[in-house]
């Protein structure tokens, strides 16, 4: 506070650094920083026409066929936790981002940065469950590596995969493609990976036990495809939750979006542990879940499509895309008041997927 020549106080708040000499943690969150990370850094030194649309997958085309490729890297603290372990979740993640894609999976690749120390009977467990979840979405993985680090530099275990599917021609799904008038599809609740990672770390415990909601989402992506095409986009809400998600396909599709609060399902459960710990829902990881984005003369298709599905039983349509504040989402809450719901600067909850 600064005192002027007639003795009034003035106020000087200073606008906060929005460039970093060093990475942060934050970086990793799917908010802004990372948004910023890959503005600045990768993309003027990787600049091209398939990564600029920055989709959960790269859909290329070699000899006529058209393929999905994508890759990940997973790094959850605890390797372990209710629901999952970080083995399914690498298999999971990586099928569900060339789900998003229209993509049927095909081959995943597998490699393991191991730290020194880590119990060859956790490794044990996370590899078969990494087998078993592949299996059972009927995906193979055929090549792989592994790496050790010394004790004290890997944090136990860390995964990278990557995947490869097919994709039918024709099918166009991308952040850039919605339209005013579309509708805003959500598969489920939100929020149940993040707080049942945050109860494994914390030891919270809750009349209902919550666990992640880990799932391979290909075959409700393909009962959706098959009820309907006319469906814009598909993403996985992830890091930075559903926020992050719907803010970036708004940007991308230069469109606003308008959501309604009470459409949005969220169980009891996560509600109390986010009012508890000061966490807003809409920002909570996920890794069971979708949004869709459809025309509105399919909408009623998709969501009826979606609600048979065993991952889709609580489907919902949570708003509506406008052309009104383009590049903005906002949220009409249930006292009928209007806020916007921006992109986070960093991340909620570090190092959960």
């Amino acid at each position: 506070m600064k005192e002027n020549d007639s003795a009034a106080p003035t106020f000087s708040c200073p606008a906060p650094i929005t460039t970093c000499a060093e990475v942060l943690l934050g970086h990793g969150s799917g908010g802004k920083l990372s948004a910023e990370l890959m503005r600045d850094v990768f993309m003027p030194a990787l600049r091209n026409p398939v990564l600029e649309k920055l989709d959960d997958q790269a859909i290329v085309e070699v000899n006529g066929t058209r393929l999905a490729f994508t890759t990940d890297s997973f790094v959850v603290k605890p390797l372990i936790f209710r629901g999952g372990d970080i083995g399914s979740l690498a298999v999971h993640g990586t099928i569900n981002d060339l789900a998003m894609g229209g993509a049927i999976p095909l081959f995943l690749s597998a490699a393991y940065v191991i730290e020194e120390g880590l119990p060859i009977e956790t490794l044990r467990r996370v590899v078969e469950s990494m087998a078993r979840a592949a299996r059972e979405a009927g995906v193979q993985v055929v090549t792989g590596d592994t790496k050790v680090v010394e004790r004290g530099k890997g944090d136990g275990l860390f995964i990278n995969t990557s995947g490869v599917g097919l994709v039918r021609e024709g099918l166009r799904l991308s952040a850039d493609q919605a339209r005013p008038g579309d509708r805003i599809l959500l598969s489920g609740t939100v929020g149940d990976h993040g707080i049942a990672i945050m109860a494994e770390r914390e030891g919270l415990e809750f009349e209902t036990p919550l666990q992640s909601d880990s799932a391979a989402l290909h075959t409700l992506v393909a009962a959706m495809l098959e009820a309907s095409t006319a469906i814009r986009a598909l993403r996985d809400p992830t890091r930075g939750g559903l926020s992050s998600t719907l803010n970036e396909i708004a940007a991308s599709s230069k469109v606003g979006m308008m959501l309604e609060e009470d459409a949005i399902p969220i169980r009891e459960e996560v509600r109390g542990a986010c009012e508890m710990l000061g966490l807003d829902p809409l920002y909570v990881a996920n890794e069971g879940k979708l949004v869709a984005i459809v025309a509105p003369e399919a909408a009623d298709t998709v969501l009826d499509a979606m609600r048979k599905h065993p991952l889709g039983a609580q489907a919902a349509l949570i708003g509506t895309v406008t052309e009104a504040h383009p590049g903005m989402v906002a949220l009409r809450t249930a006292f009928g008041t209007t806020r916007v719901v921006d992109m986070l600067s960093g991340g909620q909850l570090p190092r959960i997927c």
